[in-house]
């Protein structure tokens, strides 16, 4: 499986884990797992415990996926790890200036029908197309 070329499958399977996990945080903790604020609330939450976790999840899962070749990224060999470790940094910069992110509103706003979840989303989806168009990633 590769990133450029992913079939229904892999990508209803994400989405499905995705939400699984996102529905097991809401059920078991009452949180919303948007990761801007899981990771804003490291520094001065007492709950930091079950945030350190699900970030560290989030940071050694690729590390595992990639390096045991279950999936591959051609498109992002191109690139510099350092410059990829700063487009993840913007991205999150942007996420919590912009008061959420993908995760946060994509999936729990939106099944929530969180109308301000609707706004920001589909202000960055169109960020996301465009930002891939002009940078030529996909092609």
């Amino acid at each position: 499986m590769t990133i450029v070329n992913v079939t229904p499958w892999t990508a209803l399977s994400g989405g499905v884990l995705i939400g699984a996990g996102a529905l097991l945080l809401l059920l078991a903790g009452g949180r919303t797992a948007g990761i801007s604020g899981i990771v804003a609330g490291i520094g001065g939450q007492p709950d930091k415990g079950w945030r350190l976790a699900f970030v560290a999840g989030l940071v050694l899962m690729p590390f595992l996926l990639f390096g045991s070749d279950w999936v591959t990224a051609p498109s992002l060999e191109r690139f510099p790890a350092a410059r990829l470790i700063l487009a993840g940094l913007l991205v999150g910069i942007g996420a919590r200036l912009g008061n959420g992110c993908t995760s946060g509103h994509g999936i729990c706003g939106m099944g929530r029908l969180s109308r301000r979840s609707l706004v920001a989303t589909l202000i960055f989806m169109a960020a996301g197309i465009m930002t891939v168009t002009l940078m030529g990633v996909g092609a």
